[in-house]
């Protein structure tokens, strides 16, 4: 069957996952803009076309052309608050000055697929086979989310932060992951992974190593803070939004925080559900490191993956489009093409029942009720413990231990392919 795959993948050219993310990237813009700039009823919920775009455009002064944190609010961290800017900006264009919030989803469209390019080129240039490049090329998370949110900027920091570790070049990939914690948090949570493989360097005497890990510690601070304290230093309310909103909000329909509550498994307040969520992951990414020290000592980065799987799982919040923070570092990093698949499947079914559940509330149909969000996070959930099980058990992906240095490797080399079981 893999052969099989691998010809049938080969026959189609070098270029076709290009091509094949480009019908995926226009099938993401078809989901979410057949509702236009208003929306009717429920249909936001009912057909799956929700996009925190629309919001945004009048209620975060977009389409006043004011700055974000400067002249507007903003719940996002800096990175991310430009680039809505930026998209602002491109949707008057597309608007011919007179632009409106279908005008502005088009735009974030046309900034995440160019994220979503970069990405699958990042992949090429180090390497990965043809089957992880289609299962980018080709994921269903682009198509739900492509046009959801802004979550490719920060993904696109944190796939070259993951690759520059893969070269060896631990202080660009420390950089790159403060940069991606500048757009959205979850880059950060590679930077300890990157500092324990300094502190913990084969060949190293103890002296270089910690002074490597001092270095690197430096790097993030100096990377993270020269885009966040120009903004803190002026506009520190706005600028501080975030990360009041993240601690003040109780969760979404779809965490397990949410659930236990709602079901009176285990009720909590705000502050409880924060510590105790805190808790939960740092016990648990403790147990990955261990776990899998043995196994990827020498590759710590590797480890990126189940420790944000596990983050998500434990998180208060579990936004649908968070899947696409965990979807390409799977393609790069997965070896069972089972639990994967289980995960996708866990996706569709949440997002369409956390959004039914929301068109239920106003009366509408298709609805859906507390216990199939509980069903559908149950299966991703299962998915997610899979993936975080396989990760620290099952050596790397051959391609990422491949000596060739990425330039020189062929961008279509098979690598070894994800495995069945």
């Amino acid at each position: 069957m893999r052969d099989t795959i691998d010809r049938w993948t080969a026959r189609l050219g070098d270029e076709a996952p290009y091509w094949a993310l480009a019908l995926t990237c226009l099938a993401g813009l078809a989901f979410k803009l057949h509702c236009g700039a208003y929306w009717l009823g429920a249909e936001q919920y009912t057909t799956g076309c929700y996009s925190d775009a629309v919001p945004f455009w009048g209620l975060r002064g977009v389409a006043a052309g004011q700055v974000p944190y400067f002249q507007a609010r903003m719940e996002y961290p800096v990175l991310t608050g430009a680039l809505i800017w930026v998209e602002g900006l491109v949707a008057r264009v597309l608007g011919l000055g007179r632009p409106d919030a279908a005008d502005f989803l088009t735009a974030v469209w046309l900034g995440n697929t160019a994220f979503a390019y970069l990405i699958l080129h990042l992949m090429r240039r180090a390497g990965v086979g043809r089957l992880r490049q289609y299962a980018w090329a080709l994921a269903p998370p682009l198509v739900l989310y492509l046009a959801h949110n802004w979550d490719l900027l920060a993904g696109s920091l944190a796939i070259a932060a993951m690759l520059a570790a893969r070269r060896g070049d631990d202080v660009r990939a420390t950089a790159l992951a403060a940069l991606g914690g500048a757009a959205k948090l979850f880059p950060l949570l590679l930077l300890p992974l990157l500092g324990l493989g300094a502190l913990c360097r084969r060949g190293g005497t103890l002296g270089s190593n910690v002074a490597r890990a001092a270095l690197l510690v430096l790097v993030a601070l100096a990377a993270w803070g020269a885009v966040n304290l120009p903004v803190a230093a002026t506009a520190f309310i706005n600028w501080s939004e975030f990360y009041a909103f993240s601690n003040q909000r109780s969760g979404t329909a779809a965490s397990v925080w949410e659930l236990a509550n709602t079901f009176n498994w285990y009720p909590t307040d705000i502050p409880a559900r924060n510590r105790l969520a805190l808790i939960a992951f740092f016990v648990g990414a403790i147990g990955i490191v261990l776990a899998g020290w043995r196994r990827h000592r020498r590759q710590l980065w590797v480890l990126f993956t189940p420790v944000l799987a596990w983050f998500l799982l434990t998180n208060k919040v579990w936004s649908p489009q968070f899947d696409l923070w965990l979807w390409p570092l799977l393609v790069l990093t997965g070896t069972r093409a089972r639990p994967l698949a289980l995960f996708l499947l866990g996706d569709l079914l949440a997002y369409f029942a956390e959004f039914w559940l929301f068109a239920g509330l106003e009366g509408a149909w298709p609805s859906a009720s507390q216990v199939d969000v509980a069903t559908a996070v149950a299966v991703r959930g299962v998915a997610v413990l899979w993936i975080i099980w396989a990760a620290v058990r099952d050596p790397a992906p051959a391609w990422i231990s491949r000596v060739t240095p990425p330039r020189a490797a062929a961008p279509h080399s098979p690598g070894r392919p994800i495995q069945a079981g």
